[in-house]
């Protein structure tokens, strides 16, 4: 398997170099939005300030335990933030599987298909992940505490825990929670694990 590949079995075919430029952007401009310093948004997220500064110059791409601690900071959903560095009029209704937003975090090789994005007057938006074996994800806390989650396993096994209880998440399982504390996803393999997280907004 390449490095960056999660399998067969997902399908993602599009790079994310696009995207990581249009994110460095838009996360300068959520700070100057809030008129904070890079000091203070350090402050605000515990990612250090020079980690901040390369981010918002596009030196570095960002992991998502980076952008897990910033979508915190600003009360965004992961998927709410990358629709807002999407060009288009308006959302559609229909969203083809080819105009879905794809991001990879180089660093762990995992791999986020916004396929239902955030949309004015929906609560609800649906997004699929992918794990390549061994690989780990971990969001240090929620953006909106208290959020609605369903977390549907499509393909492999999943390791997974929310605060203190862990969870083996074969395909076709299914968890329902409302998340409060940090999250933690992990692929024991031997397979990659493709799976479907349904967010739903208070």
């Amino acid at each position: 398997m390449r490095e960056g590949d999660v399998g067969a079995g997902a399908d993602f075919g599009i790079g994310s170099g696009a995207v990581d430029e249009l994110l460095a952007v838009r996360l300068a401009e959520l700070r100057g939005e809030h008129r904070w310093s890079l000091e203070e948004l350090a402050r605000r997220s515990g990612v250090s300030r020079s980690t901040l500064s390369r981010a918002e110059r596009g030196e570095i791409s960002p992991t998502a335990s980076l952008l897990g601690r910033l979508c915190a900071v600003y009360g965004r959903t992961m998927s709410q933030l990358l629709s807002e560095v999407e060009v288009a009029a308006e959302p559609a209704w229909l969203v083809r599987a080819a105009d879905q937003t794809v991001w990879q975090d180089t660093a762990t090789g995992f791999v986020r298909r916004s396929v239902s994005p955030p949309g004015p007057g929906m609560r609800a938006e649906v997004v699929e992940g992918a794990l390549r074996p061994g690989a780990e994800v971990t969001y240090e806390r929620p953006p909106v505490p208290g959020m609605e989650q369903h977390l549907w396993v499509l393909e492999g096994a999943l390791d997974f825990t929310l605060g203190h209880d862990r969870h083996m998440l074969s395909a076709g399982d299914c968890l329902r929670m409302r998340l409060w504390g940090p999250t933690h996803f992990h692929c024991p393999g031997p397979e990659a694990v493709r799976y479907a997280v349904v967010v739903v907004q208070p």
